[in-house]
Formats: C-alpha cells, structure tokens, sequence
C-alpha cells in the first residue's frame, strides 16, 4: 500500500510583528512547524463545528529564559474571541500544543503568540539558586517584583492568594524550604497561570481554518443505482427500468439502517453510440441500459433527467422524501460525454480531436472507453467551467447539496479549486468527494484545492501495521487537509479481502470502515454478501450492475443479510460521538498481529474498539491500554460494556481478550469510569 503523504514538511510562519522589518520572518521569540497550516499558511486547514484539534509549534529563544505560547482564535468577523495557553511538550523540538475547537462555522483564523515568561524563569532559577546559596537576596527581591507586577492587574481573589504567598515568601523566620513552598502551591500556580505576563511578545500567523458543517466529517454512507430499485423483466428479454418513485420504496429501509447519505451514480440519459453491453462487453444487447457513467444523448446531458427514471419534479420529490427521512442525496458528477451529448455538437472545441479529426475517447491502455469522450479544459476553459458551474447549480436548486466527484484527479486542480470556491461563497454547506485513487501527491493536492472528503487506500489496507501507519498519518498530518471516506465497496471495486473472506469478512470490513472513519460507506448488495468477482484476480464484479439492471428481493434476503448488524454499527456511531472524529483516535498494544485496538474520545465519551483481522479463525492475546489516552490514570480499574452485545466486564491497564469470528467480529467498548 503507498504511504499517503509525507509527514515531514514543516509551515515557515506567514507574517511577522509589527516591530520586525519586513525582510525578516522571525519575532523576538522564534516559532517554527506551526500546524495545522496548508501550502505554506497559504490555504486554510480544514475542521468541523465542534471538532478539537492540536495546534503545535516549536517555541525557543536563546540563552536560558523561559518561554511560553497562546493560540488565539479570531473569528469570521476578525475580532480576537479566545486566547488558549499552549502547553509544553518538551523533546528535542521544544514543541508546545493546545487543543482548540470552533463552534461556528466559517472561515476562521489563529494565531500563536509566542513570548518570554519572566514568571516560569523566575521560579525555576529561584528553585536552584536560593537551594544553593546563590544571590539568595537578590532572587527573592526580584521575586517580590514578579509578585507586585501580577497582583497589580489581578482579580481579588488572585490578589488575595497572591498576597499570602507573597507574605511567606518575604518571611525571613522561616527556613528556605518553607518560604519556597508556596512555589509548588496549586493556588498560587493557577493564579500565575490566569495573569500571565507576557513580555516579547512574538506573534506568528494569522493563519486560516476553514469551519464547515458536521456532514464534511461524519456520514453513513449508502449506494444505490436507482434504476435497479423495482426494475422488472420481461419474458422477452426486455426491461422495465427502475423510477425514482419504485427506487422511494427502498428509502425507509436504508434510513432504518441508520444511513444518513445515499450516493446516487449519475442519473441522466445514457447515450446509445459504442454504448457498453453486459460485464462491459463492446457491444451492447437490444435490451442492456448502458454505463450511467455515459452520460449525455438526444433527450439530455448533464442538467437532464433518464427518461426512464421520472421527471425532473420525481427527482425532487424523491430528494424530499429522501430528506424528510434524514438522508442527505448525493448526486455523481462526471464530467465527460458520450458520443450523443449535446456538448459534442454545440462545443465540439470543449475535446480533444485526433489527427484524423475523430474525437478521442477514454482510454487507460489497454482499456478502451468508447462510450466516453473526456473534457479538453484547456481550449476554452471558461466556457466549461461557466457550464459546469451552472449544472452544479441546477441540482443544487433540486435539493442536492453534496456531490461525489468522479475521477477529478484526471482534471486540472486548478478547475476544482475555482469551482468548489465558488461553490461554496454562496453556499458553504455545499460538500464534495473526492473519487480518486490514484497517486498520494494528487489526492494531497485535491484536498487541499478544496475538496471536504476523499476516497481512501482504505479498500486495499489490510495488516495490522498497515491500519496502525495509514490512521496514524490521516488523524495527524494529513487531517490539516483530508477527510477520508471509507467505502468498505464501490461498483468498481470488489475488493479481494470480500472474495475470499467469506461472510465473516464482510463483518470485520464493515466495523474497521466504520469505527476507524467517521465518515464510511458501502454500495449495494454487501449486505448481501456478494462477492463474485468478473474473473480471477480481477476487482470487477461478474453482472456488474454498471452494466445492466440489478433488482434485488429485499425483503426475502434481510433476515439472512447483514442488515442487522450494519443497522448495529451506524446506531453505536450515532450515539458515540467519539467515533464521529478522525483526530481522536489512539491505538493500543496487543500481543496478536491479527488483532487491531484502538480507542476514541471525544469529552466524557470515550470507545474502545477491539477486533479482528483474521475471518477465519478465533484470536486471543492480552491488550495494554495507554490509560492516560482514555482519560484515566494508571493503576484506574473501570467498566466496559460492549455495545454489540451488551456485556459488561471490569478492565484495567492489561486485559485478556479472544475472538471468535464465527460469533462476533469485534468488541465497541464504551468506558465508564467508577465513582
């Protein structure tokens, strides 16, 4: 699996004090590393209403003063609203870090404050000095200074503590020992730390972070073709399509599951020139429907409805019904052309022409696509993305508000960068997915040009150390600018971990999607089990429902499907809110190499998942859980209880566990603290 970006790159700070000339990036106090920041703090991170996320930097100075930090949190307006003190991390890089978290969408800034803090220098020095008999006068007079300056500016009840240590302080009866006692006094530390002095101050940013709606994040996702959803065939071969009124029925059923998207493939009419048969043969059968993927014929392009899905209106409504049971549409956009779009006739200067004046057609040799025309951007690139922009529009009037982007890494960035701005300066709530796998630099640069989630190396992750290395880096570097969606399956990928896993494989897939991200997926038919793929060592599923209509009998196969507990999984998440963040996430020490543990915490929730890698046979081994990650300290017995079966047990730092995937993929622990 390739690494997905690269961890070492560092932010230069974007602006400098006032005091400093221009020439010059460094304060008084030098900061370095700051993040999250994007492109240099020349793009906005990316996070959700409520999400807490780390701002780091590394904070020095010269010599052996004392230095400390503050975020500080300016608003869409531009006014200062928080000042958060950065907490010292210490190590080699002198880093310092705070968790922050924004309750209001929009496009926020932060800042860091670095400063010298004559407070924590005096301390300490006085700590060593005064032991030893060094200037020992001296100290405390300069400490009685450092105590006049904070109570001069502090509240009453800090004046009053203060007042009293300052008393013992200056208190010549007593012994060194006792006098600088009221150093390490709680009281006296938490009034230092509430009037801070800060003297050089150094400022560093503003650096921005775009805030949007919780759904960037977090999402269950579903997918289904809607012409499949009551499709009949006849005894002559041929079809009757699926509607948006038959494709209605299938809604409740898919709210009931507790999904909250449904992905739709492109819903416009399919052209008939080289149009793609069954298991994409070349040429298609008097009755086979075509890719949806080609897009464009007589009756319409990308701003039409497939005359045999409805009308426009039955889209509406079928978004209505869809939203007034808590589902959210998302509607493909892709932006290519069969051979009957009407850009083909009236923008014939929008694709590329061959040397014999053909127009080329997809190609990833040694697959042809000929039923596709890709889009040239570069031959009149305004007139496309005006186009696009307006067809955007048009679904967004019909209630559409989140678009899955198909292949976008095969058009320029700069297009999605423009389109998704102006997009969302009219409408920020206004979400887009990424589908692109392909190579990590381009999926970087789609995230940072504007794109809220991304498709993932998700499907073909697999080992323990693999899932261990790729969270890790999504949670920390990558989280600045990527939000991934885990889609355990999609119509072009039948992963071979599905093939060969059994049903077991189906469970464990669907838990790591949706307990490791906060936003997963799956197409259709996984809660059935399907698996058969086109051929051996091939990813495509054999009847591809790409190809032709796919009706299923819901209601026969439900009580043998997976339904039940995919209904389980997207329950538990939507009464955890730990697992509604991607950031959170910390992983935890098993002997088993075929076991994956790992918690999230969010405030007071916090999940610990337990599951395993292996589905064909039980694994055990003994767990160390990092107590202080899950809120707790060492030494701390707790309560656990298993959200999947109810079960409870009592946990400490160091637990026996097996499983057995012929019973249950995985243990959703949910921590309950004594007393």
């Amino acid at each position: 699996m390739p690494k997905l970006f690269s961890s070492k790159s560092s932010a230069t700070p974007k602006s400098i004090p006032d005091s400093a000339s221009p020439n010059f990036s460094f304060g008084r106090i030098p900061v370095m590393d700051i993040w999250p920041t994007v492109g240099g703090g020349s793009r906005p991170a990316k996070a959700v209403v409520g999400e807490h996320f780390p701002v780091r930097a590394s904070v020095f100075r010269e010599g052996y003063d004392s230095v400390a930090a503050d975020v500080v949190l300016i608003n869409p307006q531009g006014r200062e609203v928080q000042r958060v003190r950065m907490t010292y991390l210490g190590g080699d890089l002198e880093l310092y870090a705070a968790d922050v978290a924004i309750h209001e969408e929009g496009r926020w800034q932060f800042r860091i404050d670095a400063y010298s803090d004559p407070i924590s220098t005096w301390i300490r020095r006085a700590g060593v000095k005064i032991p030893a008999g060094v200037d020992v006068e001296l100290e405390y007079q300069e400490g009685r200074i450092i105590f006049e300056r904070v109570i001069e500016d502090s509240d009453t009840e800090s004046t009053t503590t203060l007042m009293t240590a300052l008393a013992t302080l200056e208190n010549t009866a007593l012994d060194h020992e006792s006098r600088l006692s009221v150093l390490a006094d709680p009281l006296v530390l938490a009034a230092f730390e509430k009037n801070v002095i800060r003297e050089m101050v150094s400022p560093y940013g503003p650096f921005e972070v775009l805030v949007e709606r919780h759904r960037a994040l977090y999402g269950s996702w579903y997918e289904f073709f809607p012409r499949s959803e009551g499709a009949i065939q006849h005894d002559d071969g041929s079809w009757t399509s699926g509607t948006f009124k038959t494709a209605a029925r299938r809604l409740p059923a898919v709210a009931a599951m507790g999904f909250d998207v449904l992905y739709l493939p492109p819903i416009h009419p399919v052209g008939t020139a080289h149009r793609k048969g069954r298991n994409n043969a070349l040429v298609a059968g008097p009755h086979d429907p075509g890719s949806p993927w080609g897009i464009g014929a007589t009756s319409g392009g990308h701003d039409a409805v497939h005359p045999d899905l409805g009308t426009q209106d039955d889209f509406k409504e079928f978004v209505q019904q869809a939203n007034a049971l808590g589902i959210e549409i998302a509607l493909d956009l892709a932006l290519q052309a069969s051979p009957d779009h009407p850009w083909v006739a009236q923008h014939p200067q929008w694709f590329t022409h061959r040397a014999d004046g053909t127009i080329a057609y997809a190609e990833n040799p040694p697959k042809k696509y000929q039923d596709i025309y890709p889009l040239n951007f570069d031959n009149d690139p305004e007139g496309i993305f005006q186009e696009v922009q307006r067809v955007v529009r048009h679904w967004m009037k019909a209630g559409v508000r989140i678009f899955r982007v198909d292949n976008p890494h095969t058009k320029p960035v700069a297009f999605w960068e423009r389109l998704i701005a102006a997009i969302n300066a009219t409408d920020p709530d206004v979400i887009f997915l990424s589908e692109a796998f392909t190579n990590p630099t381009m999926m970087r640069c789609l995230g940072e040009a504007g794109f809220q989630q991304s498709y993932t190396y998700f499907t073909w992750t697999n080992t323990k150390a693999e899932f261990v290395k790729y969270l890790e880096e999504l949670a920390g570097p990558a989280s600045a600018y990527y939000r991934p969606n885990f889609f355990a399956n999609t119509p072009d990928i039948l992963p071979f971990n599905l093939q060969t896993g059994g049903k077991a494989s189906f469970a464990i897939r669907a838990t790591l999607a949706a307990t490791l991200s906060p936003t997963w997926g799956i197409y259709t038919g996984y809660e059935l089990f399907e698996n058969s793929p086109f051929e051996p060592n091939s990813e495509e599923y054999y009847n591809s429902e790409k190809y032709e209509y796919v009706p299923r009998d819901w209601d026969a196969l439900y009580e043998q499907s997976l339904a039940p507990y995919i209904t389980k999984l997207n329950t538990i998440r939507k009464q955890q809110p730990a697992l509604q963040y991607l950031r959170n996430i910390t992983f935890h020490n098993t002997e088993s190499d075929s076991m994956l543990v790992f918690s999230k915490r969010h405030g007071e929730n916090v999940v610990i998942v337990v599951i395993t890698l292996n589905p064909e046979q039980a694994v055990d081994g003994n767990i160390q859980l990092n107590l202080p990650a899950l809120g707790l300290s060492w030494g701390d017995t707790f309560t656990v209880r298993d959200e999947l079966s109810g079960e409870q047990w009592q946990w400490q730092e160091n637990n026996y566990l097996k499983i057995d995937p012929t019973r249950a993929s995985a243990h959703i622990l949910t921590v309950h603290r004594h007393g």
